[in-house]
């Protein structure tokens, strides 16, 4: 699914129609009125988007109504990054669960509060 994903927003159209269907519900015909080009043309990337699970369509009378799929979109991109990163992540924290352990803590009274720092006076 990921693959189709990245191959449609891969396209600079499709990206503009999911901006314009993130904004408000649009028919086909609305859609088209933002480009200049044929209608079956608009209708290839609409079943693009559809195919990646980007949009959804739903019909409203003689009219086929584009939305975003905000939840498709989200999963597969967290599904992706889990998978990108998921074990750097691990690892991640890993080392930093073992630099925190390594560290010696502060404790009070472990440097001779007494002296004073050394000064260029002083060092003389």
């Amino acid at each position: 699914m990921i693959g189709k994903i990245f191959k449609a927003l891969a396209d600079g159209t499709r990206r503009e129609i999911l901006n314009l269907v993130r904004e408000h519900d649009l028919s086909a015909g609305a859609i088209a009125d933002h480009f200049n080009m044929t209608k079956p043309s608009i209708s290839h990337h609409l079943r693009v988007l559809k195919e990646a699970d980007l949009c959804v369509e739903r019909r409203d009378g003689q009219h086929i109504i584009y939305s975003l799929n905000e939840g498709s979109v989200l999963e597969a991109w967290d599904g992706f990054l889990g998978k990108l990163c998921g074990d750097h992540a691990e690892k991640r924290q890993r080392q930093k669960e073992s630099r925190e352990a390594s560290r010696q803590p502060w404790v009070e009274g472990t440097r001779d509060e007494e002296e004073e720092p050394e000064t260029e006076e002083t060092a003389a």
